[in-house]
Formats: structure tokens, sequence, C-alpha cells
């Protein structure tokens, strides 16, 4: 039998438990944070019908689902001829897919339980997603979303509050110098109306959104390929220069619907400058685009200005989502935060607490079956303690033994042997000061709970 080599695929990782224990700690800070603004979990399937993920995301994003070739000889279904292109094919051979967000999928769970859930209904899900996209720094084939919506709801309000939620989690994770950017999917309409190439809009939105990445005349290069005239790309040149939100307003005089978008911007804003953010800075950006397809009021995206890695999270209001599974006139608004880009934020920044890796508290030794029987009973008062307690399973030479415990980096050995049993007493070495030292086997609860 050929060895295989044991390699993962690309974009995708293995956690160490020390990652592992990183991660939960953002999590768990997450999660209180959600749940502290009245927020409740669900989950989705990893999988959906390609109907379900499809037409969601632009061409861009539907590009990048992963999808699922149908069970058994898919291709003995598939009806084969010359005009046969390698996208009608996908289309014979697959309806399934990965899920590209957890936001397409939570639509679909509020279309599809609409008469379970009450409304406005509020949700958090921190869950694994995939992309069929190119590896780099910070950008992973398969990465968790820690999301958080509320729908069925018009309000203000809710985006309010969503901005809140950011400022709070990162400011509880001591993440210095946040911009939470903002703008409104109205107020580019409103530029694009003007631009006069409204039925490019959501090519010039899918550019736009490269801004920050390619720059602004990469960005005008690729906007010109799609017809884009120099009248139009100066009216562009006057947006993205404008230096703040009322020489915006004065440019979108002419349009209502971008009006109605700065009108909103303005009550958020106006907000926050009476009642400050705790650390993070709330600021306009014309340029902010957000290239999904759902979003249709304002919008969002969170930058840490000390590492350079992209946004570590973004969202936005989508009114239309659900009316894709035929739930009419339902207004949705929810952000997501990057759970791997805030990990290598932290990590990089050196902002994890130094106590965050637990380790093992007591192992005990083994000194063969009788030995290690006698301490179950012991572990398991210690353990009823909160005492995190391991037995080591085999009867090896101590040296080992001890190697292991160190590796673990456990605070204390206990020692039982044959001896130790008969005389009612115990060895219990400190890994830490290397001091040995024997004690009654009815003290060790007090010895290890009060150090």
């Amino acid at each position: 039998m050929s060895v295989i080599k044991p390699i993962l695929p690309k974009g995708m990782r293995d956690f160490n438990s020390d990652v592992m224990q990183k991660r939960n700690f953002i999590i768990k800070n997450i999660k209180k944070v959600f749940e502290g603004y009245g927020f409740s979990p669900i989950e989705t399937p990893s999988i959906e019908n390609l109907d379900t993920l499809s037409g969601k995301y632009g061409d861009e994003g539907d590009r990048l689902i992963f999808k699922i070739l149908n069970s058994g000889d898919y291709l003995s279904k598939a009806s084969i001829d010359d005009n046969t292109t390698s996208k009608s094919l996908a289309k014979q051979i697959s309806n399934r897919g990965l899920r590209y967000d957890l936001t397409v999928p939570f639509a679909r769970f509020v279309a599809q339980n609409r008469n379970e859930i009450s409304f406005p209904f509020k949700r958090y899900q921190i869950q694994n997603v995939w992309r069929a996209d190119r590896p780099q720094k910070g950008r992973y084939r398969e990465f968790y979303q820690c999301d958080v919506d509320v729908i069925g709801s018009n309000s203000l309000f809710c985006e309010i509050e969503l901005i809140q939620i950011y400022d709070d989690v990162l400011s509880n994770l001591n993440i210095p110098n946040i911009n939470i950017c903002i703008n409104n999917r109205k107020v580019l309409v409103g530029m694009i109306e003007l631009m006069g190439v409204l039925k490019l809009f959501d090519s010039i939105v899918v550019i736009l959104d490269k801004l920050e990445s390619i720059g602004l005349e990469k960005v005008k290069e690729e906007l010109s390929l799609k017809g884009v005239d120099d009248n139009a790309l100066s009216i562009l040149d006057s947006f993205i220069n404008a230096k703040n939100i009322s020489e915006v307003s004065s440019l979108l005089k002419k349009s209502v619907i971008g009006s109605q978008g700065l009108q909103e911007l303005e009550f958020i804003l106006k907000l926050f400058k009476n009642q400050p953010l705790r650390s993070c800075n709330l600021m306009f950006d014309i340029s902010l685009a957000r290239g999904l397809d759902y979003y249709t009021g304002c919008i969002l995206e969170v930058k840490a200005n000390d590492v350079n890695i992209g946004s570590l999270g973004g969202g936005g209001r989508y009114d239309d989502l659900t009316s894709n599974f035929g739930l009419n006139n339902v207004s949705g608004v929810g952000i997501s935060f990057g759970l791997d880009r805030i990990y290598l934020v932290l990590e990089e920044l050196n902002l994890f607490p130094k106590n965050i890796i637990k380790k093992v508290d007591v192992m005990f030794a083994n000194f063969g079956i009788e030995e290690a029987s006698f301490c179950l009973p012991l572990i398991k008062n210690l353990r009823a303690n909160g005492v995190s307690v391991e037995l080591y399973p085999d009867s090896e030479k101590i040296k080992k033994q001890m190697n292991y415990a160190n590796s673990k980096g456990v605070k204390y050995v206990v020692l039982i042997g044959e001896n130790e049993i008969k005389k009612g007493v115990l060895s219990i070495k400190d890994m830490v000061s290397g001091k040995q030292s024997d004690i009654e086997i009815e003290s060790l609860s007090n010895k290890i709970l009060n150090g």
C-alpha cells in the first residue's frame, strides 16, 4: 500500500490546543456581547442548495462557491454535446454547495421558519464558511464568521446597536486604533445615477470595493473597460475627493435616493457625536462599497489601523433578501466579525492575556493497576472542586511520565506507590519550583486548592 503524504489542501488549516484556546477566548468575548444585546443563537447546515446560494453575491461571489457533485453516477444523467460549457455542465452535475456566508442561509432560515419566530428576530451565528478564493494572509478557503442580525425592522436604531456591538467587542479585546467605516448604498446609487451609468451599478460597486487595494487610478481603468466615460469618471473623482459629508450632500442635491441615504447616515453620525463610542472611531467613507449584491442601505466595515490585514468585519442593511425565498417586505441588517483576522491582530500586537492557555493542574503518576485504582477517588474529588486532573494511563518509567507532565505544563505531579498507600501519605512535586514534599493523603485537596 502506498503511503499518503500528510498535507492539507491550500487555504485549510489545523488548529493545535493553544490556538484553539485563543480562538475560544475570542468567541467567548463575542458571544457575551451578542447575548448582552438580546441576540439568541441559531445554526444552519454547512451545505445549502445552489439555488439558495447562487445569484446573491454577484458574479464574482458565485464563482467562489464550492460546489458539491451530485451523488451516484452524476455524469450519466448529464446531457453533453458540442455546446456544453463548464458552467452549463456544472448546473447538471451539482445542485448543492458549501455555504459562502451566514447571511443568505439566515434569510432562507427566516423564510422557512416564518411562522415559528417572532419579529423583529435577533439572532447570532458563529460557524465556518467556505470560499474558493486564492489563499493569502488573513484570507482562507475555510474560515469562521461571527454574525449578528436583526430582521423585521426598518429602524436605524438597529444599525446604531450593531455599531455599539462592534465597539464593545473590540474594546473588550483591547484592540487599539480601530476605524468603523460607514456609508450607504443609497448614496452610491445616487452617485452612480449622477454619473449616468446606473445600469452598471453592480459592476461599479464591485470595482469600487477594490479602491483601497488597487488605488483610484486602477479603479478608473477598470471602470473605463466597463464603458464608464471620462465625464462620469470626473463625477466619481468629485465624490471620492470630497473632504466631508456636507460636500457629498451638496453633490447629491439632484438625487432623491442619494439624499435619503445621506439623511440616514447623518442621523446615525449625529447620535454618536452626542454619545461617543468607547474606543472605536466611527467615520463616513464615501469609497466604502461592500461588493455583495444584497446590500440596500447603510453599510459598515471595520479596520485595524495598526495591522495591515484588511477588514476585521463588515455588514449592512438588506431589504430584499428574504423575498428570494417568498417572504416579502421584510428588512434586515447585520454585521460579521472575522474570527481569523481578529486572531491575527491579537497575535501580532501581543494582546492575548498571559494566562489564556489553560494547563493541566495535576497529574497522577501511574505505578500499576492497584495504585492507579487507588488514585481514582482522589482524582474524582479534585475534579469535583474544579481542578483539572489527569491520570497517566500506563505504568511507564517515572522519567517518561515526568517528561510528559513537563511537556503539558502540569503544575503538580502526585506520586502514590505501594509504600505510600500503606503509610497513608503521598509525594507531591511542584513542577515549577521542582520542590517535592510528602503530605498526608487526606490533605491533598487542601494543598492543591490553597497552594
